[in-house]
């Protein structure tokens, strides 16, 4: 499922209201059927849920293979620990036992943030803007992640993003404007009116050039 709509529409303050990490002013949050909304994060967690940043946290002192037999909630041998991140598309064997640091681009933060998610086994995901600063090189390997994880069916996987691209991949899209839902749907009922509003923004835009 993805969340889209322009700057400013609400769609981070959404997911984090979801996450726990804000804290709704009315209405209910359910998960499963389950009021969660007066939970902590950390009780969501419990329960299933998961929240990837925008920009993945740093840990100092921590590599690869501590991070993700933290999310896993026990420690993990390093074949355990590569088979997660052989699945987001990283040569494990180069990964694992690198350290958490400045070596390591926004993209492959990005993947070991989704091995770390995998190796948690969540039910619920939401992922804030995943190609937020990174590169085109790396964007694409993480819409092949994107597309292997739709395939296989892990749980769901709430998305915020205004890329087609992703948009392209997902089963729902919700848009949001100005703090509301404007439309809902599958991605073919969805998609192409929000095309279409593309290109002629920009065939509007395209009066005023100089």
């Amino acid at each position: 499922v993805a969340i889209t709509g322009p700057n400013g529409s609400g769609k981070s303050t959404l997911a984090k209201l979801i996450m726990g990490i804000e804290k709704p002013t009315s209405g209910r949050i359910l998960f499963k059927g389950e009021d969660v909304t007066s939970l902590s994060v950390s009780e969501r967690a419990k329960k299933g849920m998961s929240f990837a940043f925008q920009q993945p946290v740093k840990f100092k002192g921590l590599n690869v293979i501590d991070l993700v037999s933290l999310a896993a909630g026990h420690d993990l041998d390093r074949d355990a620990a590569c088979e997660y991140l052989s699945e987001v598309g990283l040569c494990a064997m180069d990964y694992v036992g690198r350290g958490l640091d400045s070596s390591l681009s926004g993209g492959e933060l990005k993947r070991i943030e989704i091995a770390m998610m995998l190796a948690r086994g969540t039910e619920f995901t939401i992922l804030d803007e995943p190609e937020a600063g990174i590169d085109l090189w790396s964007f694409q390997n993480l819409i092949g992640v994107f597309r292997k994880l739709r395939e296989e069916t892990r749980g769901t996987i709430l998305i915020i993003s205004h890329q087609e691209r992703i948009l392209d991949i997902v089963d729902r899209i919700i848009v949001l404007e100005e703090g509301q839902i404007d439309r809902m749907g599958t991605r073919d009922q969805i998609l192409p009116g929000l095309l279409l509003e593309t290109d002629d923004c920009r065939t509007a835009c395209s009066h005023f050039a100089v």
